[in-house]
């Protein structure tokens, strides 16, 4: 099999001072990218700053032969955003691929969170995102090319106790990940969603002794695959976790149709509603929310009538 290389490419990858990013860039790198690493070096909650994390990696690849630059601006802003892109534009003069990992985690039970805790997550994991994305993707588009990567979680798919700005965050970017693939498909810009799970510092104080091995290392192939220009798949969703790779996705029940419903008619065909055996997967592109409006039109249309209907 051909080596799958990133010769000519440029690529930014936010939160790769340490980890998961830090496995990213250095892949990346090994395979020809110029890589931006961007990271503030801040701690598991998102406070201070420490420029050694990100000029540690840049000596890392520079060292084996690669070109780097380090980025120490916050995603969190607007502004520090513009400059993480600008870092790429300056000193590589293309950004091809974004890769949007940096995070940040506050424990909390929902009934204790606060207000800031909460909004301090959202900043770096879901506005970050928007934050990169956005003086990115116009780049991209006039380009004619680009590899978006976000990083969702199981705690945004399945949800996760005591982390609800986590949770909120990592479902909010599976819909950003949706328009960047769909906005972004007449103009040879792919993004997808990777699901990552791997046993990094964001894991302190969970009992971890008993988990197969779950280095940063295993999920990175998945990650530069998305980011290759043979990738050949938008507006999905890849999880990687302890050497499996599989897709994730949003699907719907065909459902029940009734021109007009009763609380007890609900209540009557909700297990006709929630049956799984013939599922809607509607793919983001080119257009399940056409689709999906569509097939619902169409049912109505032929006052389709379900289970229940004697209620």
């Amino acid at each position: 099999m051909t080596e799958l290389r990133f010769d000519g490419r440029v690529a930014v990858v936010t939160g790769a001072g340490r980890g998961l990013g830090r496995a990213y860039a250095l892949l990346l790198a090994a395979r020809g990218a110029r890589v931006v690493v961007a990271d503030i070096g801040a701690a598991v909650r998102g406070d201070g700053a420490d420029p050694g994390p990100a000029a540690a990696v840049v000596r890392e690849i520079t060292g084996a032969g690669g070109q780097a630059v380090a980025c120490t601006e916050s995603v969190a802003t607007p502004d520090g955003g513009r400059a993480i892109i600008d870092a790429a534009l300056e000193r590589f003069g293309r950004v091809d691929v974004l890769v949007h990992n940096a995070g940040n985690v506050r424990y909390a039970p929902l009934a204790e969170m606060t207000s800031e805790d909460f909004d301090a997550v959202l900043d770096v994991h879901l506005r970050g995102a928007f934050h990169v994305v956005r003086p990115a993707f116009p780049h991209m588009c006039a380009a004619g090319y680009g590899r978006v990567v976000l990083t969702s979680s199981i705690g945004g798919l399945y949800g996760n106790k005591r982390v609800a700005g986590y949770a909120a965050a990592k479902a909010g970017v599976v819909g950003l990940s949706n328009v960047v693939a769909l906005e972004g498909a007449d103009h040879g810009v792919t993004c997808n969603v990777i699901v990552p799970s791997a046993v990094t510092r964001l894991a302190d104080g969970i009992d971890t002794s008993a988990y197969p091995p779950m280095d940063p290392g295993l999920v990175a192939p998945a990650v530069a695959w998305l980011a290759h220009e043979t990738c050949t798949i938008s507006g999905e969703m890849l999880v990687s976790i302890a050497g499996r790779l599989a897709r994730a996705f949003v699907a719907e029940t065909p459902g029940v149709h009734r021109p007009a419903w009763t609380p007890e008619q609900v209540a009557a065909s909700l297990d006709a509603a929630r049956d799984t055996a013939d599922p809607w997967i509607l793919p983001v592109v080119p257009a399940a929310h056409n689709d999906h409006i569509g097939r619902s039109f169409a049912m109505a249309a032929k006052g389709e009538t379900h289970a229940g209907q004697g209620v």
